[in-house]
């Protein structure tokens, strides 16, 4: 007999994990720095290769002119500030070594990036959902009785 599987979680040999992060950033001062698609297109390269590189997968990306969003997923071993700090660190340094110019003329400070971000967690469960899958633990499936030890 085989466990069922759990729909979309990501199964490794230590964990199993169903980790889902929104996430937006703006970019310094609001400035535009991503006008056009070959500036937005090089930033969505960069941040891929970032993740990929910090075992953060990427399902969804889009590169504004003045703010990213994304949806990512990472294993529980990596803090989600971690993950933030990567993503942002590291693409703030590629890019604007790629593109002097526009450090100089709109991140003079040297930061692409503002420093606070927004993040939330997605669930395929609501919090009811969950409350009641644990209450509900202590019964077998068979014969609904208390397993030894339960109250």
């Amino acid at each position: 007999m085989t466990k069922e599987k759990i729909k979309d979680a990501i199964y490794t040999r230590r964990y199993i994990y169903n980790f889902h992060y929104h996430l937006i950033w703006v970019t310094k001062y609001r400035n535009q720095a991503f006008t056009t698609e070959v500036l937005s297109n090089e930033m969505k390269a960069i941040l891929q290769q970032v993740a990929d590189d910090n075992d953060i997968v990427i399902e969804k990306m889009e590169v504004m002119p003045d703010h990213i969003h994304m949806l990512i997923s990472f294993p529980p071993s990596k803090a989600p500030a971690s993950a933030i700090k990567a993503l942002k660190g590291r693409s703030a340094y590629i890019f604007l070594q790629n593109h002097p110019e526009i450090r100089c003329s709109q991140y003079w400070g040297g930061h692409l990036w503002s420093p606070s971000y927004y993040m939330s967690t997605l669930g395929n469960m609501s919090k009811e959902v969950v409350e009641k899958y644990i209450n509900d633990q202590k019964y077998t499936e068979t014969n609904k009785k208390p397993y030894k030890g339960a109250q």
